[in-house]
């Protein structure tokens, strides 16, 4: 069996990004150009929409419909779920997460926005900078993308006007400062014409920036994961029942963070225990190292007692092991937040019985207002205390999204109530 250097994964090849804006800024035509002018749409699919288009009265297809697939979406024009397609291109892969612009919906947001690499906040230049784009923007930051695209379109209706681009982008950059967010490009658009979506058209010459899939190839996201620490919460124990390998026992898992090496030291928690990397197994093949995102199994030198939901760490700033801890969090449910039920919280692969112990307050996400309150409704975005029976091993979400981040699940439905955020206490 050969050993090679590492496992043939490029993260960077893969971005995930999510589209996001008010009703009628142009987020399902934006990705329904990019698909097309791409050529990533089959014909079927092409001469579907077109006849969609014409029954409707159009003269140009409406590209929206490769995106808005509810039937209740396409009767009333607006996204209500969270749309997802794929498509390549020489240079990368993509995964596009189109959300809805609706407050009420601003859990499907958090929901596409958890796993993106980065977001498209679309702004109808006649409309310029709104609450909902405001709002948008805090989600986007809250859930910690790091990459953001402000997409001005529509201004093939402003007359391409630079002026019209500029004062939006100027009064963008003020609030988004504010937030904290920095790596942030501005593009003007026309998604209904194409001009700087794919190519970048004949109307937009004093802008001398890239077209939005030019960036969207070229953009460095190979940082974008935590490569200091190195987290591995142990998903499943391989212990197969064979003559050849009754002795075999794999610990299996994805790693969230970091990177780790054959003959590297790990300490396993919350239990405290150590060892070291014997081998890094993908599939019948071993490999010298392997790194985050990948799913992998290790052997280690040592037998110990290690089970699901445990977590290999090594190097870099420890986590916390803990059984409180603060965090942003998005109830998801339509059933409000019930004192008197019990929820289960799970953590990377670790399932443990917890509560809400407070609530500290409620963030108004179209005025960034903090409001006092005693419950939580479905789409609330609130500042908790969490308190559990068994404990984590966590870290905050800013510092690690893999390991930051955890769900409450309703422990009578088995439904899922809530989406964390672990911050600093």
């Amino acid at each position: 069996m050969p050993v090679v250097e590492n496992i043939g994964l490029d993260h960077a090849e893969l971005l995930r990004f999510i589209t996001a804006g008010s009703v009628d800024d142009g987020k399902s035509t934006l990705i329904g150009r990019l698909l097309h002018d791409s050529k990533s749409i089959f014909e079927d699919q092409l001469s579907a929409i077109e006849k969609t288009s014409n029954k409707r009265g159009m003269e140009k297809v409406d590209l929206s419909l490769l995106t808005d697939g509810l039937q209740a979406e396409r009767e009333q024009g607006i996204t209500i779920d969270v749309a997802y397609r794929y498509f390549t291109t020489p240079k990368r892969k993509f995964i596009i997460a189109d959300t809805p612009g609706h407050e009420q919906y601003t859990r499907n947001m958090v929901t596409g926005a958890s796993t993106a690499n980065l977001a498209i906040i679309l702004i109808d230049a006649r409309k310029g900078v709104l609450t909902q784009s405001r709002r948008h923007a805090y989600l986007a930051s809250l859930v910690g993308i790091p990459h953001l695209v402000v997409a001005v379109n529509k201004m093939d209706l402003v007359d391409y006007s630079q002026d019209v681009f500029n004062q939006i982008r100027d009064e963008f950059s003020a609030f988004l400062g504010e937030l904290g967010l920095h790596s942030v490009e501005y593009i003007p658009m026309s998604a209904l014409a194409g001009d700087m979506v794919v190519g970048r058209g004949d109307n937009l010459d004093w802008h001398t920036g890239k077209p939005l899939l030019d960036y969207l190839e070229s953009i460095d996201i190979e940082h974008d994961i935590n490569t200091r620490d190195f987290r591995f919460p142990v998903q499943w124990v391989s212990r197969p029942q064979t003559e050849e390998m009754h002795d075999f026992r794999g610990y299996m898992g994805r790693i969230e963070s970091g990177s780790i090496r054959v003959g590297d030291a790990i300490t396993v928690l919350p239990s405290g225990l150590t060892s070291r990397i014997k081998e890094i197994l993908f599939f019948n093949d071993r490999y010298d190292t392997a790194f985050a995102p990948q799913s992998i199994t290790f052997t280690i030198e040592d037998h110990l007692d290690i089970s699901r939901g445990d977590m290999l760490v090594n190097g870099g700033e420890p986590p916390r092991i803990t059984k409180e801890f603060d965090a942003m969090l998005c109830w998801l449910s339509d059933q409000a937040y019930d004192s008197r039920r019990k929820y289960i919280v799970k953590h990377a692969t670790r399932l443990v019985k917890g509560l809400i112990a407070r609530i500290d307050y409620r963030v108004d996400v179209n005025t960034m207002n903090h409001e006092d309150i005693n419950s939580l409704s479905m789409n609330d975005i609130a500042r908790v205390g969490i308190k559990v029976q068994q404990p984590l091993v966590v870290d905050t979400y800013t510092q690690n999204r893999g390991t930051g981040c955890f769900i409450l699940i309703d422990e009578v439905t088995n439904n899922t109530v809530a989406a964390g955020m672990i911050c600093n206490s």
